[in-house]
């Protein structure tokens, strides 16, 4: 594939070490990988610990990254990436598996992803474009979104993408009229089941009064699909729905196939047509402390295909092909965001703030959904006794906090760097410029070696958005 040329890098005033003047931050060898046990989950499969209170990922040191590239940092195991895009096309082979790049893009991962034989969700021109400028294969994305613009629409088009979700009823027409009856677009209209599912009320998507989708309840969907159907540049291939977000369990989907199946049964009757594909989204569960659950993959794929298969057979109909679309399961749990740690702060309550260099402007999820995350001292071996701590974040909010009561040691002092697992998905692709403090470096690590993929967004980087005064 395509790789885009290398950025020039400048470097952003912080507190913590930038790369040495003139070091190269390229790839290049680092720590070997330790023969200790691995850490386990939410940590990436390569996480072992090192000698003086190391951590290696990918047999790269996450102390010495941070020595390297500054902090923030999140760095990326790429094996991991790869070994959960794989594990999905072993599990469902039949299924044609997307990756959601909502959760994390950057080239380096679309073209993992493409590698390991994975297509790719996009939901907006920029994600389109960069995945397009990556060189991902058009015919292997599929776009979607409630709120396309005429432009995106129309770069879709241009770039011939596999597939359109239909969100909405003005979509049909407008992209109708960008389609000549010769060159059909191949679409999907997005329907609500109505099954709740997600960890917080603001990502359950299956569910109606909201602005995804058609409702099947009211006759909505049905709707949808008749219209979509009278049109001769418009190729309806299949249904699409998406429960939620962070969902760990298998029922709910087993329940959208019992629904999405009696829709397919429906539309053969009023329209002859029998639909070929079945996209039941993502959303799939990762564990971000020890003691979570987490969406079983081999179990959800022997389930879901069982219950489309016995439901289709019930119908009489033919079963349509499968499609998933995982982003936080693949990209959650192959990264480990590293911070270092400006002050200490105890309170006249008995409350200690460990205050670091990033906060709420790379990781969010803390605040919108009140998120749980475990920390860890690295870099620093300390047999001081472990104390509840909330490791609180550099910007000017009360709910900046990134994890709340982490058992650290007792010891923890500034310029001491802490790393936070499963930091892959849903924070810097929702990362901000607040404070204008600049979303951090991205690393990636396999086989003992780190290479800079993103590099810091900095103060100049600013400054140059602005036209006038």
């Amino acid at each position: 594939m395509t790789k885009p040329s290398a950025p020039v890098l400048v470097a952003l005033p912080a507190p913590a070490p930038a790369p040495a003047p003139g070091r190269s931050t390229g790839t290049q060898t680092c720590t070997p990988t330790s023969t200790e046990p691995p850490l386990g989950s939410p940590w990436p499969a390569s996480a072992r610990p090192g000698s003086g209170g190391e951590v290696l990922v990918g047999g790269v040191g996450l102390a010495e990254s941070a020595e390297r590239f500054g902090t923030p940092l999140y760095v990326l195991d790429e094996e991991e990436v790869r070994a959960r895009a794989r594990a999905y096309r072993r599990a469902l082979p039949q299924a044609e598996v997307l990756y959601a790049a909502k959760a994390f893009l950057c080239s380096a991962m679309a073209d993992w992803v493409a590698e390991e034989g994975l297509g790719l969700d996009v939901c907006s021109s920029g994600e389109l474009w960069l995945a397009a400028a990556a060189g991902f294969p058009a015919q292997r994305i599929l776009l979607h979104g409630n709120a396309k613009t005429p432009e995106e629409l129309r770069l879709a088009r241009r770039l011939r993408v596999g597939r359109i979700v239909i969100d909405g009823p003005a979509e049909i027409a407008r992209l109708a009229a960008l389609v000549a009856a010769d060159t059909p677009q191949r679409v999907l209209v997005r329907v609500v089941p109505g099954i709740a599912a997600g960890h917080h009320e603001a990502v359950r998507t299956g569910v109606g009064g909201q602005k995804f989708g058609f409702p099947i309840e009211g006759g909505d969907a049905a709707d949808a699909i008749a219209r979509t159907l009278a049109q001769p540049g418009l190729e309806l291939v299949g249904l699409h729905c998406h429960l939620g977000s962070q969902i760990t369990e298998v029922e709910p989907y087993l329940a959208a196939v019992d629904a999405l199946v009696r829709l397919l049964a429906e539309v053969r009757e009023r329209h002859g047509a029998e639909l070929p594909e079945l996209d039941l989204g993502g959303g799939h569960g990762i564990r971000y402390l020890p003691e979570d659950g987490e969406l079983d993959l081999p179990d959800f794929a022997s389930r879901v295909s069982g219950r489309l298969s016995e439901r289709c057979a019930e119908a009489g109909l033919a079963v349509p092909r499968l499609l998933v679309e995982p982003g936080r399961a693949v990209a959650g749990p192959a990264a480990v965001a590293v911070y270092r740690v400006l002050s200490v702060k105890h309170t006249a309550d008995g409350r200690c703030y460990a205050a670091v260099d990033g906060g709420m402007s790379d990781n969010p999820r803390p605040a919108l959904y009140g998120s749980p995350y475990t920390a860890r001292l690295v870099g620093r071996r300390s047999d001081a006794p472990p104390a509840p701590m909330d490791v609180v974040g550099r910007h000017c909010e009360a709910g900046d906090v990134l994890v709340r009561d982490a058992r650290l040691p007792a010891d923890l002092r500034a310029g001491d760097l802490l790393a936070v697992p499963a930091a892959g998905a849903y924070q810097l692709s929702m990362a901000s410029g607040y404070n204008l403090v600049g979303r951090p470096a991205v690393a990636a690590v396999r086989d003992g070696r780190a290479r800079l993929l993103i590099r810091r967004e900095t103060v100049e980087d600013f400054r140059t958005r602005e036209v006038g005064r």
